[in-house]
């Protein structure tokens, strides 16, 4: 093992914690119909202090799920709209003059942002200038923000869930690669199935209301979070997300050739560090103690997806970067 072994006290917030994500799943299922999986993969997120993408197209309840999923935690939520004409200051908060009514003097007061609360729903990122982007983003990796020299820190703690919408490419700046690579997860949403989407139009079409009761605080996410920083992971599970890692580089293995006939860049260290935290926040949740192997084969796709970049080759053959995760999983 690479570290401690968990103890006593671990051992009884790991049951804590496996109580809490089902009674928070059972609370999101009064609104949300379906997307089990994720479901799952947000809450690993949140728990490893990780950002989330979320990509589908319009009607697939993104926004929804996020506001569902803020309202369970006991946490702060804010939901920007990102818009082509958003500016940093928007997001992160600007400066005003104020005057002082009985000396008559002007100084400036900082108004926060949107930013400054526990969770961040980035609506439609894709709808604003880089200049924008780059303002959230550097908050997401900093959980800080400068403003006219004066740095202020987040909140702890600090996740975002941005969304993007795949089939609408007018008027949108995608994220470049570098970006990207600060969100933890590309998670896509797919359409319900036949009888999903019949329970979903009962329940939208009804006078219900969902009566959703807070499950965790603030303070217990963050005990949550630092016991995942805790759990013991052994070698070889470690060995095996970094060799998966590296063999999605192009000439890292010469048996790997589809990897440098189809691949321009490969996922940097980055993504072996979240394939390890998302795996020990997996086990976790279950109720395990260590992950496993197959603990990290079941995060592969969406911390993958958005850090390997196909080349040519590949978009003429029509290959995405998912059939190339796949064929990874097949060879190791």
């Amino acid at each position: 093992m690479t570290e401690k072994k968990i103890n006593g006290d671990d051992v009884q917030l790991v049951a804590k914690l496996s109580d809490t994500i089902k009674i928070i799943k059972k609370e999101i299922a009064k609104v949300i119909v379906g997307q089990d999986d994720i479901i799952d993969k947000l809450l690993i997120s949140l728990l490893s202090r990780g950002h989330c993408l979320l990509i589908g197209v319009p009607g697939l309840a993104k926004t929804l799920l996020i506001k569902t999923l803020s309202e369970v935690l006991d946490l702060k939520f804010n939901r920007i709209q990102f818009t082509p004409d958003l500016m940093p200051g928007d997001i992160t908060g600007t400066e005003i003059i104020e005057e002082d009514q009985s000396t008559k003097q002007r100084s400036f007061r900082f108004i926060k942002g949107p930013i400054f609360a526990n969770i961040i729903l980035a609506d439609e990122i894709n709808r604003t200038p880089p200049k924008t982007q780059a303002a959230l983003l550097e908050a997401m990796q900093e959980h800080k923000v400068t403003a006219a020299g004066v740095t202020y820190t987040l909140e702890e703690p600090f996740f975002v869930l941005a969304t993007q919408n795949p089939i609408e490419q007018e008027g949108t700046y995608p994220l470049p690669e570098a970006q990207l690579d600060r969100f933890m997860f590309n998670l896509w949403l797919d359409y319900p199935t036949y009888e999903e989407e019949i329970e979903i139009i009962k329940s939208t079409t009804s006078e219900y209301k969902a009566d959703l009761k807070k499950v965790l605080s603030a303070e217990d996410l963050s005990i949550f979070q630092n016991l995942v920083r805790r759990v013991p992971v052994a070698d070889n599970v470690i060995e095996y997300a970094v060799k998966t890692i590296n063999s999605t580089r192009p000439g890292y293995n010469a048996n790997d050739e589809y990897v440098t006939q189809w691949v321009n860049w490969g996922a940097g260290p980055r993504a072996s560090q979240f394939l390890i935290l998302a795996a020990k926040t997996k086990c976790i949740i279950e109720g395990r103690f260590t992950p496993n192997i197959d603990d990290v084969k079941s995060v592969i796709i969406p911390v993958l997806r958005h850090r390997i970049i196909p080349n040519f080759n590949a978009e003429a053959e029509g290959i995405s970067s998912v059939d190339i995760i796949k064929k990874l999983l097949e060879k190791n």
